[in-house]
């Protein structure tokens, strides 16, 4: 048979190209999902650090004595992450100003919130709850854990 006057492919080779296609994309996924999983633990490690490095800021300042005498049992740690974005006001500045620490609270990345795990001084190393104390250590509340098996939650 010719194919003369007839443009297009026939349903065999249309069934053929997506046949391939179909295979070549489900063995990209496993890739894919790896790389998001790899965004995201970049993400987190970035969040977790600026967030440690506003808290052991504020501590050192605190400590300093910018911020007058500390409220007693913070062991001049923040009371809230909110504390660091919105500022604490310089004691001996007579105009008021605020030292800021963080500009706004990161997202959690695997959790898709602006909410963290916190521990005071006085909570358990291990407790995933917050005592409401000043706050001591920051953590993500995803239950997921990484490809070593260790939780997001301990990094």
């Amino acid at each position: 048979m010719h194919r003369r006057g007839r443009k297009g492919l026939t349903l065999v080779e249309l069934v053929v190209a997506f046949t391939i296609l179909g295979i070549l994309s489900a063995l990209s996924m496993p890739l894919v999902r790896l790389k998001i999983r790899t965004e995201r633990e970049r993400d987190l490690r970035y969040a977790l650090s600026t967030m440690r490095t506003a808290i052991d800021k504020y501590k050192d300042d605190c400590d300093a004595g910018f911020f007058g005498p500390p409220k007693i049992g913070s062991n001049c740690y923040p009371e809230s992450l909110d504390a660091l974005v919105a500022g604490v006001k310089l004691a001996q500045d007579p105009n008021g100003t605020k030292m800021k620490f963080l500009r706004r609270i990161p997202r959690d990345p695997f959790t898709n919130k602006f909410e963290w795990g916190m521990r005071s001084t006085e909570d358990d190393p291990t407790s995933t709850s917050w005592g409401g104390q000043a706050v001591f250590e920051v953590f993500t509340k995803t239950d997921e854990k990484a490809p070593d098996g260790k939780p997001y939650a301990e990094w």
